[in-house]
């Protein structure tokens, strides 16, 4: 195993996700009832945490969050935890991520737990990790979106990173994005990034665009980063053309119903960027398992 990549996993954000999913699973007792009536306190036992189908991981360290959650709820020791992969590493049907040894109650009231985040978030990043594959060889790199789990919108987007994609704006607060509803209310695209820049000069302004026309406008405002929302292959080849020519340096993105069908077409038009909203809220979970080797 090689060393573990720097992805910057959001550990308070994690903490703060074990916290609350144990309290629902729990309950204001913090009770397993099935798991502390089988089994002694004294009880140990070993557990491997088991791939059931072939992707990408991401979430390891919410292995040792969980238990080491569950271990102070229960006042018992902290389990051990020895990984075998990292995150964004791929993984086959019956690879052993890890292996935990500790008490028996500790790894029975975790497991589903850690499991739930664990395969969620590698869900996310082996979705991502096939757009980053189709994508491979172009000059173009799939980002997430804000349709994100609330709650879990930075362990999301670290599970983008962990597939090989790139976060977009992580919120309303960090990054100006124009779009329909905004130049309605504001009367024109113009009106609208005039005001934001403003009301917030400090933050970055993205706009969306669905003609040429537009893009061209919101460059001579001074938008560097633009979105070309829902167009044909052959409209976006004009407009990156039509952006291209100005001699700005201006960061274009495509989004709105892509598929990994048509991801590479959309690629080649010479975007910058592919945005897709399902990486985060429709990718399946990859399916883990926690099998217990030792009683």
């Amino acid at each position: 195993m090689s060393d573990a990549p720097d992805l910057a996993f959001p550990q308070a954000d994690a903490a703060a996700l074990v916290r609350t999913a144990l309290d629902e699973d729990l309950g204001p007792d913090s009770l397993d009832v099935t798991t502390l009536a089988t089994f002694a306190r004294e009880a140990t036992a070993t557990a491997q945490v088991l791939a059931r189908g072939s992707g990408v991981v991401a979430g390891m360290p919410v292995l040792a969050l969980v238990l080491g959650e569950v271990a102070g709820r229960l006042g018992l020791s902290v389990p051990e935890v020895l990984p075998a992969v990292w995150d964004g590493e791929r993984v086959h049907r019956g690879d052993v991520l890890a292996t935990v040894t500790g008490p028996t109650q500790v790894l029975l009231v975790a497991e589903r737990t850690m499991l739930n985040i664990l395969s969620r978030l590698s869900g996310v990043a082996t979705h991502t990790r096939h757009w980053a594959d189709a994508l491979e060889g172009t000059a173009c790199t799939v980002l997430d979106t804000r349709k994100t789990t609330p709650g879990m919108r930075a362990l999301q987007k670290y599970a983008v990173r962990a597939g090989g994609g790139t976060n977009k704006r992580m919120g309303l607060y960090d990054t100006a994005m124009i779009k329909d509803n905004h130049k309605l209310a504001a009367g024109s695209l113009t009106a609208a990034y005039r005001a934001i820049r403003e009301r917030f000069p400090q933050v970055p302004v993205q706009v969306e665009v669905t003609t040429v026309d537009e893009a061209l406008e919101a460059v001579r405002m001074g938008a560097r980063f633009i979105l070309c929302d829902n167009m044909s292959v052959a409209l976006l080849r004009d407009t990156v053309t039509a952006v291209r020519a100005t001699g700005e340096r201006v960061e274009v993105e495509a989004t709105g119903g892509l598929t990994l069908a048509v991801a590479r077409e959309y690629a080649e038009t010479g975007v910058d960027y592919l945005s897709v909203g399902a990486l985060t809220h429709s990718s399946p979970i990859l399916d883990i398992a926690l099998d217990v080797v030792e009683p």
